[in-house]
């Protein structure tokens, strides 16, 4: 019998053994994400942006920015709604049969609606959780001058606006046979 997926929810995962509903691990897991991709529809086109983000745990939201003109502000003039998605990689786990071999992951799927941020002042907080989170050693005022209004003027800066999201995991035993990582099978 064919799934419905306009019944489902977006959130729900197929795969039940691998769906994390610990919203607690989903909390870490958007803070610890290097970067995530944004998906976009402009005149039924879907199109994908890959950015460094942080996440607002305190607002249940994501901020990232880009370019003042492009496409990721041309594509969210034209729709709020976004999926956002980090994942990341575990190790490669090979097996006997082709169709065996697998893959250990963690990812976060995000869905909502994303908005341009107008306010200096919520703009500006939301940049520097970006710089906060990829530059945490640094301080501003100390090991760089402070964001400008000139600056602000210069980027787009998004805030998504969390409504539901789902994580989902697949992980093997650590003496997993002949598991690897993909950098070592590619040196």
């Amino acid at each position: 019998m064919a799934i419905n997926y306009e019944e489902r929810p977006y959130t729900e995962t197929r795969r039940k053994d691998r769906a994390v509903t610990d919203e607690t691990w989903i909390r870490a897991f958007l803070h610890q994400a290097a970067f995530g991709h944004m998906a976009t529809v402009y005149e039924n086109q879907p199109f994908i942006n890959s950015n460094i983000f942080a996440f607002d745990e305190a607002n249940h939201a994501l901020y990232l920015h880009t370019a003042g003109k492009g496409r990721a502000r041309a594509n969210l003039d034209a729709g709020s709604r976004v999926c956002f998605s980090v994942s990341q990689m575990g190790r490669l786990l090979p097996a006997e049969e082709a169709l065996e071999f697998s893959v250990e992951y963690a990812g976060v799927m995000v869905f909502g609606t994303a908005v341009i941020v107008d306010d200096p002042v919520e703009a500006e907080r939301g940049l520097q959780l970006l710089l906060n989170k990829y530059a945490p050693h640094l301080r501003p005022g100390r090991d760089y001058r402070p964001i400008t209004p000139a600056e602000l003027k210069r980027t787009a800066v998004y805030r998504i606006n969390i409504e539901q999201w789902s994580g989902k995991q697949k992980a093997a035993p650590a003496d997993f046979p002949g598991a690897y990582f993909y950098d070592q099978a590619t040196r």
